[in-house]
């Protein structure tokens, strides 16, 4: 097969991924690098209400929190995996996917907090491959309106659900957790 005319491009893997350093933070996505921006102070004010909430809730629970940066190979495969994300907050109930690299498979509940340069791959590209992954709820956390958005997959089926600064949110994977969103968005 001839090559000529067309650019091949090179695709990674976790192995490739874990020589790269920490100067950039990346994502892994089919095998091409994605650059990761730095946070803002109100995304970064998001993520820590989150994990207190979060924390508080899980404290002597099976369940446990990771906020970012922490490695998920979503597809689990080890360093053949050609999937790593790096979501804003996850939680994983299952201590077996946890080593001392990250997550490998998908965890229980992703949580990405949008930015204008995540937003399209947040709330499209990922929103898909935590689906197909199987993740089993995923929420999208919008700084700039001040809502959250909550999907929850069961197989072939999604349900969404979206809320606004003032709601109380019912954690779906979590029984009895419920994340006040003003509190959330008082930033």
């Amino acid at each position: 097969m001839s090559t000529v005319g067309k650019q091949e491009e090179r695709r990674y893997t976790y192995a490739d991924y874990v020589t790269w350093g920490d100067e950039t933070r990346f994502e892994l996505i089919r095998g091409v690098p994605v650059a990761m921006a730095a946070p803002s102070p109100a995304h970064q004010a998001i993520l820590l209400e989150l994990s207190v909430q979060f924390g508080s809730f899980l404290k002597g629970k099976r369940c446990k929190a990771y906020p970012a940066p922490f490695d998920v190979l979503l597809f689990a495969g080890g360093d053949a995996s050609d999937v790593v994300v790096q979501p804003d907050f996850s939680v994983v109930c299952d201590e077996s996917k946890i080593d001392d690299r990250g997550c490998n498979g998908a965890p229980d509940l992703v949580i990405e907090i949008l930015s204008p340069s995540s937003r399209l791959m947040d709330t499209e590209l990922k929103k898909s491959l935590y689906w197909k992954a199987g993740v089993r709820e995923y929420w999208f956390v919008d700084p700039q309106y001040q809502t959250l958005t909550a999907h929850i997959f069961g197989g072939d089926k999604l349900e969404t659900k979206s809320y606004d600064k003032t709601a109380a949110v019912n954690v779906h994977v979590l029984e009895g957790c419920v994340i006040n969103l003003a509190d959330v968005f008082a930033v």
